[in-house]
């Protein structure tokens, strides 16, 4: 029997899939509030397991799409992103033992960072041709590892997706055009999805019906968004910046909430 639950998570997946149709990311981070606030998750970690289901999967759907277009640069993606495994698996580890409402406050503190960093333009040139070779290997491996070891920690943390932190990360690394590093970011947001999903499924602390529920509804909303972003090509940047508006807005109340929750 379908409960008003299973409508809402049905609802929040269909909004998150929506934004990273409309603007090609950023919407993952909003699951966790969506989850807690509206679909009433009561556990902070159990939201964080079942954000990081829903996160992993939606991105592997979108990585298919990315390397049909041959936009991944894979021997860069791969190395970023078994270097954040680690970090995922470290970063879900600690953050299973922090408290739910100091956890809550933190992320409300990151998403603040991460409004903060879509507001500042991205730069669209870079090395079209920049490959992990024998050759580029002494350069170029130490910055995959460092980036995606701190990335991926933050990704396991959380339970988030981190694309708007990946693809910094993989533009700083290697200089690779922001196409590249969008295309390339999936693999690691797949990846640490997968690893922080994992980590809190062993502790039984994902709930998997409404990772389907939100799952599904990304899809449908991820349909949508992309149909209204062909209409509005023109108007993305606008978008991205009203959105990130949002993040902040959100990532400040959660935050606030926190710190009252925890001074009572």
């Amino acid at each position: 029997m379908i409960e008003i639950q299973d409508i809402l998570s049905v609802l929040s997946g269909s909004a998150v899939g929506f934004i990273l149709g409309l603007i090609g990311g950023g919407g993952s981070i909003l699951a966790v509030p969506l989850l807690i606030h509206v679909v009433g998750v009561p556990s902070a970690h159990v939201a964080i397991g079942t954000s990081a289901v829903a996160v992993a999967l939606s991105a592997a759907f979108n990585l298919v799409g990315h390397a049909r277009a041959q936009t991944v640069k894979w021997p860069c993606a791969i190395m970023f992103a078994l270097a954040g495994i680690v970090g995922a698996a470290a970063g879900a580890q600690v953050g299973k033992m922090v408290p739910g409402d100091k956890l809550l406050g933190l992320f409300g503190a990151l998403m603040v960072v991460v409004g903060l960093l879509m507001l500042r333009p991205r730069p669209s040139s870079g090395d079209p041709d920049i490959k992990l070779t024998r050759a580029s290997a002494r350069k170029l491996l130490p910055r995959l590892a460092a980036w995606g070891f701190a990335v991926g920690a933050l990704s396991g943390f959380f339970g988030i997706g981190g694309g708007f932190l990946i693809v910094p990360g993989l533009i700083g690394a290697t200089a690779m055009p922001l196409l590249n590093a969008i295309g390339s970011s999936l693999v690691s947001v797949s990846a640490f999805g997968l690893t922080t999903a994992t980590s809190y499924a062993l502790s039984g602390l994902v709930d998997w019906w409404l990772a389907a529920t939100f799952v599904a509804g990304g899809i449908l909303g991820g349909g949508f968004g992309i149909a209204l972003a062909q209409r509005l090509a023109h108007y993305k940047q606008t978008l991205s910046l009203t959105f990130a508006a949002i993040v902040i807005a959100v990532g400040l109340y959660m935050s606030v909430t926190a710190i009252m929750r925890l001074a009572i």
